[in-house]
């Protein structure tokens, strides 16, 4: 296999991805990020953004964690001019990282069609630069991984997520960091995840942690749970749970994160997507997407997804890696899948199997391949409001 090669980054980390992000800090900035990153549509020059005009310090972490992420080169900051979103600070981040960063402010700058010229501009110079950086050689204990899984069905705990747990297996004992999440699809495994906990403080708070998704949940009178899980074949949200616990692997796990927070140590981590406290702004993920999008936060070089009814979703910053957990909805969307899982229930490979293809397919990744949804051209990218959470829940080993 190639070996993996990444970008250096001035603090410290490597990306495997040279992505240069137009962020609008307001939705009113979205249409003329769009037009800026127009020309450069085969370039990773990728649009993301937060759209509330409130403040909202869970968008102002997320934004800070996402435009240093280790797999973005460049920022470039699009603002109307009259949004609470703290520009400067973010500005002051990114740039503090070693990134270059550039602010356009439309209403400065004397509308659309300036804004968009100052833009473009700006990433045409600064692209002809980071095209010249040279990669350096890059670790397996280096990677980060996220996985998630999205329109479950029967198959997703027998084949697809068992198979990603096997390969979160690997890569934590060679040194890698894996994160696993949706504690709302954790409910009924609490006590068993607990004992797996890497000290004794850790076991309590994820029995707590998963207890506050299902109370959570319970008072949104609405499981994490689809007419789509019912319609392939899962019957409560404590089967669907056991599928989805399948992904985490066997592993001991080191600790519990939040959004936009980074493991300090390589490990398996369990990501904490549900708030604090009494419902605010609705559900805790709108969506797979938004769900992607806080695991990318943490640092996720890469996110494995697993689909048993299928997912066409991909990325703005990170790889999503697709694996099918159902051959008839493999037969049916092969063109967006990059693994075959399914082929454990026809006979045709072995659990094992399955998990090496993974972990292979993911340092691929490293060493210049790409996933089908990164050739398809997804580049999805979802961040709302969502309340704050405690500091130090007394959980985290950063």
């Amino acid at each position: 296999m190639t070996a993996m090669m990444a970008w250096p980054r001035r603090d410290g980390r490597k990306g495997i991805r040279n992505v240069i992000l137009v962020a609008y800090l307001v939705e009113c900035a979205h249409h003329v990020c769009k037009q800026i990153a127009r020309p450069f549509d085969e370039s990773d020059v990728q649009v993301i953004g937060f759209p509330g005009c409130f403040p909202s310090d869970y968008a102002q972490q997320m934004m800070e964690a996402l435009c240093t992420h280790p797999n973005v080169g460049a920022v470039q900051l699009v603002s109307l001019g009259c949004e609470n979103f703290k520009k400067r600070t973010l500005e002051d981040a990114v740039r503090a990282s070693g990134r270059p960063v550039n602010v356009v402010t439309i209403q400065d700058v004397g509308g659309t069609a300036s804004a968009v010229s100052a833009g473009r501009n700006w990433i045409t110079n600064v692209k002809a630069d980071l095209d010249q950086q040279d990669r350096i050689p890059m670790d397996v204990s280096e990677l980060v991984i996220g996985t998630i899984c999205g329109g479950s069905d029967a198959t997703s705990g027998i084949t697809g997520n068992p198979a990603a747990g096997l390969a979160f297996d690997r890569l934590v004992a060679e040194g890698a960091t894996c994160i696993f999440e949706e504690t709302g699809e954790l409910i009924g495994c609490e006590h068993v995840m607990a004992e797996r906990a890497i000290g004794d403080g850790l076991r309590n708070e994820i029995v707590k942690t998963v207890e506050k998704a299902a109370v959570y949940y319970a008072n949104m009178g609405y499981g994490s749970f689809s007419n789509g899980n019912a319609t392939g074949g899962l019957s409560t949200i404590e089967e669907k749970s056991l599928g989805a616990y399948a992904k985490s692997g066997q592993s001991g796990i080191s600790g519990i994160i939040r959004p936009a927070q980074r493991p300090a140590t390589g490990g398996l981590y369990l990501l904490d997507v549900v708030p604090d406290g009494p419902p605010r702004f609705g559900f805790p993920n709108i969506n797979d997407n938004a769900e992607i999008v806080e695991l990318i936060s943490c640092g996720a070089h890469a996110v494995i997804f697993v689909t048993g009814r299928g997912s066409v979703v991909g990325s703005a910053i990170s790889p999503v890696l697709k694996v099918c957990a159902n051959p008839e909805t493999f037969a049916r969307m092969s063109g967006d899948m990059d693994v075959n899982a399914g082929r454990v229930l026809d006979g045709g490979a072995q659990l094992h199997e399955i998990g090496t293809e993974i972990y292979d397919k993911l340092l691929a990744l490293g060493a210049g391949g790409r996933t089908v949804s990164e050739e398809l051209g997804h580049v999805e990218f979802v961040l709302t409001y969502k309340a704050g959470s405690e500091e130090n829940p007394g959980c985290h080993r950063n």
